[in-house]
């Protein structure tokens, strides 16, 4: 059979190793002073503590070739890594896989010039500097990267760049940032439309302007004014109007590596529900007797079986070069949802302890909000997801090829 629901024997041990590290070592960091704006130094003190630790057991860029440091891991065993990370705070920074940076790597590892890794992608890896990718902006639609109004100009060998991003995550601190900027507006083919430039964010003329508050807190998503920003034309990434081409290439594997990371939270926040349901009295018996509660515990584990699946899937078609879009869109739509869906009925079963903030399920289901439209709304995934089904049928008569391709 070819069909195998189980990982080889060295990556199970992997899972299992970074199982152990995230208890043994990184939850007991995670103490409650931590996350206060006044402890950033001792945070980022701890995180570098953590690392060497990380580094000392073999757990140091997951998701990396080994030449360049790292595990060489292949995306289905990286959803199993990623999972096991999320269910603490700072696993993934632990283990220097955390977005932007993760995706950041992949994009210059694929794309980069020997010079640009050497002076970028290598101190990345090593943990030594940070990055971010500043593609969204507010004038226009996210989720429609041709409508792009930041504008590069060329002025001998540099590009002279002005506009506008946000939501722009880990851009204060970042080093450099991947930035897409419109090179030819009218260029007959949207899509050629835009470059990929290497930013340092040190460069006259790149000003953060705020870190954007939401509903959640303050997480280094900001506005960043772009105002004659002078780029070496050696800066470009991959070719003069591959921008979108390249952003496609980093989102889509990027958009599974969210989900990767939202499993861990689903399954934390449904092992949460259970414990309270079944220590929980009231009104004659425990919450785990009553069928309400039952339903919710229910209907959650049955979304996040599908989640896992789906995540596995996708991460099996990329590891194996087939084509994979539908089957993210498939993935990170429901994920998404799931992760929304489950830690609201954690927090319910919860009651007032849930929504107060002795609980990790108030900022959790906060920060899960964001989910359903960071990397492509919801909306945006269901279109995509109906094209192919229509394409599919006109095509074969049949959904089949469009509903995963499986062999039944």
């Amino acid at each position: 059979m070819a069909i195998e629901f189980s990982f080889p024997p060295e990556i199970e041990d992997v899972r299992q190793r970074v199982r152990e590290f995230m208890q043994e070592e990184v939850e007991k960091a995670e103490t409650d002073d931590l996350w206060s704006s006044d402890n950033r130094r001792k945070l980022i003190e701890t995180i570098f503590k953590l690392r060497a630790k990380a580094q000392e057991r073999g757990l140091w860029l997951p998701h990396m070739p080994q030449e360049w440091g790292g595990m060489g891991l292949g995306p289905t065993a990286i959803a199993a890594v990623s999972s096991e990370c999320a269910r603490t705070r700072l696993g993934s920074f632990v283990l220097n896989c955390q977005a932007p940076d993760e995706g950041n790597m992949h994009t210059l590892l694929h794309f980069g010039t020997d010079a640009q890794k050497e002076e970028y992608l290598k101190p990345l890896c090593k943990g030594f500097k940070r990055s971010c990718f500043a593609m969204t902006e507010p004038e226009v639609a996210g989720s429609d990267p041709t409508l792009i109004q930041t504008l590069a100009e060329r002025d001998g060998d540099d590009w002279v760049i002005n506009g506008h991003k946000w939501f722009i995550s880990g851009a204060r601190g970042a080093h450099f940032a991947i930035l897409i900027a419109r090179t030819d507006p009218d260029a007959e083919v949207a899509q050629e439309r835009n470059t990929a430039f290497i930013v340092d964010t040190e460069s006259s003329g790149w000003n953060v302007v705020r870190d954007v508050e939401t509903m959640s807190g303050s997480h280094n998503h900001c506005e960043i004014r772009i105002e004659n920003l002078r780029v070496p034309h050696a800066n470009i990434l991959g070719r003069l109007g591959g921008g979108h081409e390249l952003g496609q290439v980093r989102l889509g594997p990027a958009r599974l590596a969210h989900c990767m990371r939202w499993i861990g939270q689903i399954e934390m926040a449904l092992e949460m529900m259970i414990e309270r349901a079944r220590t929980r009295y009231s009104h004659g018996s425990y919450l785990s007797d009553k069928q309400g509660i039952q339903w919710m515990i229910a209907d959650s584990g049955m979304e996040l079986y599908a989640a896992k699946l789906m995540v596995l899937h996708a991460a099996y078609k990329i590891e194996n070069k087939l084509d994979f879009k539908t089957e993210v869109s498939y993935a990170k739509h429901h994920v998404a949802q799931t992760l929304w869906k489950v830690i609201d009925r954690a927090v319910q079963v919860h009651g007032a302890l849930g929504y107060s903030t002795d609980s990790p399920l108030s900022g959790m289901l906060a920060q899960a909000r964001w989910a359903r439209f960071a990397d492509g709304a919801d909306e945006i995934h269901q279109m995509r997801i109906a094209q192919q089904l229509i394409r599919a049928h006109e095509r074969n008569g049949s959904v089949g090829s469009a509903v995963g391709d499986l062999p039944l």
